[in-house]
């Protein structure tokens, strides 16, 4: 009898520890032997007794589908459009098409990838009035520009807010017929009536447009990014300046910069500009003459918004320099992507009060300790430097980093521009310098900037 009692004990527990369907939460279904119940299958496993819920994707929420997707590349999303009905009416969600980067890529010439041309179609026709931040990303065919600006001008019901043209390569927009660039761009511009954000560089914009752009977008514009467009003149800029009130971002070709410009925007009526930034290219190297703008209207810019980042990137030869930082200039970053000269560094340690950042990808063979170290001590902003092709004695980069001490936050230094010398060698100096800036430091093997 007792021997009994045990056995059925026994098998009473072994029948607890079994896999077990939670009764609670299911109704039977056929077929897998699984019980379901609002598309969940429950198991309970002894002990401890977990219970692993698996949901029926086609029923997840809505929202939850939409933030899943937002996550996917568009053909992965299309794909996953084709799952179920509920699947494929997220994918139509206006939220999932606010923001859309247009890829169009020659397969014949490139290896990136390409919107679909079918998928483009959808969009133009479902998709045109829910888009609001797009960017088209073209290699460097003219076929694909082009193809950009056939979409641009399909885009008639469009509130578009950020337009960007990106070409990956070279500019192939600027291949592209000049009517037809500006009749695509005048589309959007003419009817989107709320653009923001504007980075069209390397393009054949005009004066014309960007009067049309003024006209429908002068109350909403605040960035406009239009480096290397030939077609525009200073008065074309100028426009936009006089009109556009809340414009807080700016880049532009040196030679569209004018004093007229800087006083337009320091005028009470505009916002404080936050930051302007300037690529100094010489169209005709060696042959190129470059004006001189007066420090009464940098100054005049920086009264009116004292905060204001002023970016300028030089691309010239050393004898096309002559023109700049003879007086004050209030530039807080300055990247030299070709040789300058000893005289060009010496006027920026005397005239550029508020620099922040300075970069010098080459320089001659005379080392640049005076001009270095004159930077040092008057630019008392300066947290940020790197240095190429250059030449600076180990004591003579010590002594500057001594100067500036832990505002240097960013230090990139080439090695082979530092030049042993009677006080330190190459090992020895990265321990001087990192006492100094209160971190470890080595010199660079290669640019970071």
């Amino acid at each position: 009898m007792y021997v009994m009692e045990w056995k059925q004990k026994k098998l009473r527990k072994m029948k607890r520890r079994r896999p077990t369907l939670d009764s609670h939460a299911l109704s039977a279904s056929e077929g897998d032997g699984t019980k379901r119940k609002g598309g969940v299958a429950a198991y309970t496993w002894g002990p401890p007794n977990w219970t692993v819920h698996v949901k029926d994707w086609g029923n997840l929420p809505h929202h939850v589908v939409l933030q899943i997707f937002q996550y996917l590349s568009l053909v992965d999303r299309a794909r996953a459009s084709s799952v179920c009905r509920h699947w494929n009416e997220v994918f139509h969600i206006p939220d999932l098409w606010r923001r859309f980067e247009f890829e169009l890529n020659q397969p014949a010439t490139s290896y990136l990838k390409s919107t679909h041309p079918d998928l483009i179609q959808q969009i133009i026709k479902k998709h045109a009035q829910h888009l609001q931040y797009v960017s088209f990303k073209v290699d460097s065919c003219t076929e694909s520009a082009e193809a950009a600006c056939d979409i641009l001008s399909q885009l008639v019901n469009c509130t578009i807010k950020t337009l960007g043209l990106i070409s990956t390569a070279r500019p192939s927009f600027m291949n592209v017929s000049q009517s037809h660039f500006v009749s695509a761009l005048t589309v959007v511009f003419v009817n989107s009536k709320s653009l923001s954000s504007i980075k069209i560089d390397d393009t054949p914009v005009d004066d014309p447009s960007l009067k049309v752009l003024v006209a429908n977008n002068s109350d909403t514009l605040k960035l406009l990014k239009m480096s290397s467009c030939p077609h525009v003149s200073p008065a074309g800029i100028l426009c936009v300046a006089d009109q556009c009130h809340g414009l807080r971002e700016l880049a532009l070709n040196y030679h569209l910069l004018s004093d007229e410009l800087l006083l337009a925007l320091s005028t009470e009526k505009h916002v404080h500009l936050e930051h302007l930034r300037v690529d100094v290219v010489s169209e005709n190297p060696g042959q190129t003459r470059f004006h001189t703008i007066k420090r009464s209207s940098w100054d005049a810019l920086v009264r009116h918004s004292p905060k204001v980042s002023i970016v300028m990137y030089f691309f010239l030869y050393e004898e096309e320099f002559e023109p700049f930082f003879l007086d004050e200039t209030p530039v807080t970053h300055v990247y030299f992507g070709q040789s300058v000269s000893k005289e060009m560094l010496g006027r920026i340690g005397l005239n550029c009060p508020r620099l922040v950042e300075l970069v010098v990808c080459a320089n001659g063979l005379e080392p640049l300790d005076e001009e270095l170290i004159r930077i040092g001590e008057r630019c008392k902003s300066l947290a940020s430097i790197g240095l190429g092709e250059c030449e600076v004695t180990c004591s003579g980069f010590v002594d500057f980093v001594k100067i500036c001490g832990r505002r240097l936050t960013q230090l990139s230094i080439m090695e082979e521009v530092l030049i042993p010398d009677s006080q330190y060698n190459l090992d020895q100096i990265h321990t001087e310098v990192s006492k100094h800036l209160g971190r470890i430091w080595f010199p660079d093997m290669m640019p970071t900037w």
